[in-house]
């Protein structure tokens, strides 16, 4: 298993270069480089758990590390934290760094109790999944990142060009993102998840304009917030068990011992943060201000996915308690408050956050109620969700680099004007919520184990979650390949072949594991779901998954079919019907009362009604609310 160490460490090597190395076509040779031998250790990795009979039971060990550093490591980002918070200004938040820290530190050197030594790695089906993801998803993204950020240099002359700040950010990022999944250690865990916080703030920051200092500062505060409660509930765990271990923790909370239930309770709010669940969500919103290649990366594979992950460790443990009530609840309402939100959104990078905080929702709803049923549903959620978000946030940049527009009004015909990106943009889409979709799927799967669990009103949030989706993205989708009905100035596709790579390769995989989805199911989710509660009875027959996979690929024809049939027929406009006279220009038409009127052909968004500005505070009021009630509710209980 030297891949497990080669992943955590490589990529903070090559972070060093990437800041080092000022000339760029050296510094993206071995971008190319680091991310070929990242997805290659990932594939040795997964190989050895296969053939080496490790697939059949989860393996630990212990990966040994000069004298204190991941502590010392600890201590470093507490003081980068604290000596940015001064000097921005926010001197408050570098609180939230130092309670922590020095909490750990304690633990770790001054506690009256030893906390017993556990193995740092934890390596099952789950972390090799994560795993995956991140090496997958990720990689493409730097490839992405190298076109992208070259074209953004010489757009934005108003920013200063770190393009090797932006890339060791990206390089040191995943590898916290493999040590925080490959570890068993609860300390490791802190420790990465500080990290994983610490780059999202540099990555959220990089233009270091007024908005985007305030976006991730606030991105920061609410991450350190969670930091801090998870630090909180490893102390209380570690003192009362003597152990730092992330699964002995999970036992004793299916044993009923009160000192993990408050250990738990502690976690899992922590994680709500990492998910930008209400009230939460804000600093995933916030990071739109951020070059595109982060917002993909914060949004689909790695960050938010970090939250998602530690629930789903917690979810056996969570089944049936306050704190799965907690969880569930914020969850389920979160996946209908920010799809509602979504609605109101036309700029097409707020669209993909909110559907993102919504999604998330539902994962997080799925280990609240903590049944094997609902981490079926959850695991497939989190495959489709990586694979379409990343090449959704990635088409977007694309798009609105060639158009300058992400505007989603601006798209109409977008199959005629850029059939490639379109094409991509309704696969990922297409992914995202049609039926017979795997979104949907899993969405069905947690609405039957919310009814066999009577949790009614999670099934409500389910329902009607899952119809305002298909409200804003059925009016994206249809925008995609409506026929124009007016010429159109010729838009130049100008996306680099590294772009287009990622890209490509993106739209492949999200057919692909649409039309695996059986396969999939039975010959790595079925037993994952095995692994974790030790029994699994199957949620999907495999006879009805292959009928919905034939019903998915015949979907997918349908932006080629739209392409192909009309595209000698795209320069050749014809009049449309208007409730009047034509006035020729498809723009303007004459009433019955011989009134000159415009023709506006566009969605209507809601704006006023549902709008961020109109639900966002009351939300996060009662959501703010609730969690604080439910944690006193766990917390008196468990001490009692």
């Amino acid at each position: 298993m030297i891949a497990v160490p080669f992943l955590i460490i490589f990529p903070l090597l090559v972070s060093v270069l990437m800041l080092l190395i000022k000339n760029n076509k050296i510094r993206n040779f071995i971008a190319y480089a680091a991310v070929a031998c990242i997805m290659a250790a990932t594939g040795v990795l997964v190989a050895s758990w296969v053939y080496g009979g490790c697939k059949e039971q989860a393996i630990t060990y212990s990966l040994e590390l000069p004298g204190e550093a991941i502590l010392i490591g600890e201590v470093l980002l507490m003081i980068l934290v604290t000596f940015l918070s001064f000097k921005h200004h926010k001197y408050w938040v570098s609180l939230l760094s130092i309670i922590p820290t020095l909490l750990i530190v304690w633990l770790e050197k001054f506690a009256p109790f030893s906390t017993a030594t556990v193995c740092q790695i934890y390596i099952d089906r789950l972390s090799i999944l994560m795993a995956i993801i991140i090496g997958l998803i990720g990689g493409l993204i730097v490839v992405y990142a190298v076109g992208y950020m070259h074209g953004y240099a010489h757009h934005h002359v108003e920013f200063e060009d770190r393009r090797n700040y932006f890339f060791m950010v990206l390089f040191i990022f995943l590898g916290a993102m493999y040590g925080f999944v490959l570890s068993e250690s609860l300390l490791w865990i802190d420790f990465f998840w500080e990290l994983t916080s610490v780059c999202s703030f540099l990555l959220i920051g990089y233009t270091r304009t007024e908005e985007a200092v305030n976006n991730s500062f606030r991105a920061l505060w609410m991450n350190l917030l969670g930091g801090t409660f998870l630090a909180v509930g490893i102390a209380y765990f570690a003192a009362n068990t003597g152990s730092v271990s992330l699964h002995m923790l999970v036992e004793s909370g299916l044993m009923g011992d009160s000192s993990a239930a408050i250990g738990i309770a502690f976690i899992a709010f922590a994680a709500l943060t990492k998910a930008a669940q209400l009230p939460f969500s804000t600093w995933l919103i916030g990071a739109m201000v951020a070059p595109t290649p982060s917002s993909a990366l914060l949004h689909s594979a790695t960050m938010v996915k970090a939250g998602i992950y530690i629930l789903f460790r917690l979810a056996p443990a969570m089944n049936g308690t306050l704190t799965g009530i907690l969880i569930a609840f914020i969850g389920g309402f979160t996946f209908l408050d920010a799809s509602i939100m979504a609605i109101a959104q036309s700029d097409g990078k707020k669209v993909l956050a909110f559907s993102t905080i919504s999604n998330l929702g539902l994962m997080v709803a799925c280990a609240g109620v903590g049944t094997s049923e609902t981490i079926w549903a959850g695991v497939f959620l989190m495959i489709f969700h990586a694979v379409s978000k990343s090449l959704l946030f990635q088409d977007v940049g694309a798009t609105e680099n060639a158009m300058h527009s992400r505007d989603v009004e601006a798209m109409h015909g977008l199959i005629y004007r850029l059939p490639r990106l379109a094409t991509f943009m309704f696969i990922g889409i297409a992914g995202m919520f049609l039926a017979p979709f795997g979104m949907l799927i899993s969405k069905w799967a947690v609405l039957r184990a919310s009814v066999d669990e009577r949790n009614i009103l999670l099934a409500f949030f389910i329902i009607f979650g899952s119809a305002t989706t298909s409200f804003y993205w059925t009016k994206w989708m249809g925008k995609l390949i409506s026929r124009p009905h007016v010429a159109f100035e010729p838009v130049k596709d100008i996306t680099k072949p590294n772009e287009m790579l990622s890209l490509t390769i993106h739209a492949v995989l999200m057919i692909a594991v649409c039309a695996l989805f059986p396969v999939l199911s039975r010959v790595f989710v079925d037993p994952l779901v095995a692994e974790e509660y030790g029994a699994y009875s199957e949620v999907i027959p495999q006879g009805v998954l292959y009928t919905l996979v034939v019903i998915i690929l015949l979907i997918f024809a349908v932006p080629f079919f739209a392409y192909f049939v009309n595209k000698n027929e795209k320069m050749n406009i014809k009049p449309v019907y208007m409730s009047g006279i034509n006035a020729g220009d498809d723009n303007q038409f004459t009433d019955s009362f011989g009134n000159n009127k415009s023709l506006w052909l566009s969605n209507y968004y809601f704006a006023h009604k549902i709008g961020q500005r109109k639900l966002m505070k009351i939300s996060q009021i009662f959501t703010t609310a609730f969690i604080v009630v439910l944690l006193c509710m766990i917390v008196g209980g468990a001490l009692r």
